[in-house]
């Protein structure tokens, strides 16, 4: 299934902006591809950049790999709820609150990814098992419409997003 078989019914909001920057992608193949590409970038990127901050308050790149974990597994949990019929509407998070109580400074970059590859790897396998009708179905998160397919498009925009932010404000 790629991104361009989504309905609009079956999105609405902020959702929008990742499912645009996944691309016209499969969403299973690029699950995996996003990973790797991710992870190549990551290793490429020089070792005294991991703790900087482009300006005062900001994130350093550990906070944004452990923002996007953290984001991942939950884009994921409710895409989990929404696909066995779960109606009931999900509350938006914080991302700052989530991101000012982990210890991703304190932890290695290789932790870190690895971290990501496990969660990655858990979706993908997710995403896999998951019928055409469980694929459809569509839950409300942070006060949106969204189908569970089109939040695995979410998952990977999300991430091409923040790299995006590594290029042009880190590196």
């Amino acid at each position: 299934m790629n991104s361009d078989q989504l309905l609009e019914t079956e999105y609405s909001g902020g959702f929008k902006t990742y499912i645009q920057e996944a691309g016209n992608v499969n969403l299973i193949e690029e699950l995996e591809i996003s990973l790797h590409a991710f992870i190549r970038f990551v290793q490429d990127i020089p070792m005294d950049k991991f703790d900087y901050r482009y300006a005062e308050g900001k994130w350093t790149i550990k906070d944004i790999i452990q923002h996007i974990i953290d984001c991942e597994r939950i884009f994921a949990y409710r895409a989990l709820r929404f696909s066995r019929n779960d109606k009931t509407p999900l509350a938006s998070f914080e991302e700052d609150h989530y991101a000012n109580n982990t210890n991703s400074n304190g932890r290695s970059i290789q932790d870190l990814l690895t971290e990501l590859s496990a969660v990655r790897h858990s979706n993908l396998l997710f995403y896999k098992s998951l019928s055409e009708e469980q694929l459809q179905r569509i839950g409300t998160a942070s006060n949106n419409q969204i189908s569970v397919r089109a939040m695995g498009f979410v998952i990977i925009g999300h991430q091409k997003h923040h790299q995006k932010v590594f290029a042009e404000r880190y590196l």
